[in-house]
């Protein structure tokens, strides 16, 4: 790969993510279902409509502001049509209508991501994971058990 080229596929990689965190910040993630395959992983969901299920879940429990800040990103290609991306995810976020109280962020974390180029072109993330480096007493939304149970059973940790 030249150098050109890996310039080319970051910043197409870049795009695609901060399209997606946009999506998820100004719009619930409500229409992220075509960034995944229908297989993906989200963390520890499991599948395409598990993950739409999370943001229809989240969109239900009243308003929310959050912006997600992505940082450090780097890609690399493993194979033609297969990627991998990293970054730093900061995560402001909390319930309620704006304008709400400033603090620092609640999450900060590695995010890992592993894409496959489709047939019609667009990177699709695979599997998308979080390693967290930093966390406050702030909570970031998580499904009640139940929910598992319906939309992610293979995912439910004893």
């Amino acid at each position: 790969m030249t150098p050109e080229d890996k310039i080319m596929l970051t910043q197409i990689l870049l795009s695609n993510a901060t399209d997606y965190w946009y999506e998820v910040d100004v719009n619930g993630g409500l229409n992220t279902r075509d960034f995944y395959l229908e297989d993906a992983t989200f963390f520890n969901l499991r599948g395409r409509e598990a993950i739409h299920q999370f943001y229809v879940w989240r969109q239900s429990r009243g308003p929310r502001v959050n912006r997600h800040v992505i940082t450090n990103f780097r890609a690399e290609l493993i194979e033609p049509g297969i990627a991998r991306t990293n970054n730093v995810m900061l995560l402001f976020a909390g319930d309620g209508a704006p304008v709400l109280p400033s603090h620092a962020p609640i999450q900060i974390a590695e995010q890992i991501d592993h894409l496959v180029l489709c047939d019609d072109g667009r990177w699709r993330f695979r599997a998308r994971e979080f390693v967290n480096l930093f966390k406050s007493d702030t909570p970031t939304t998580v499904p009640p058990r139940e929910w598992y149970e319906k939309w992610s059973p293979a995912s439910l940790k004893d």
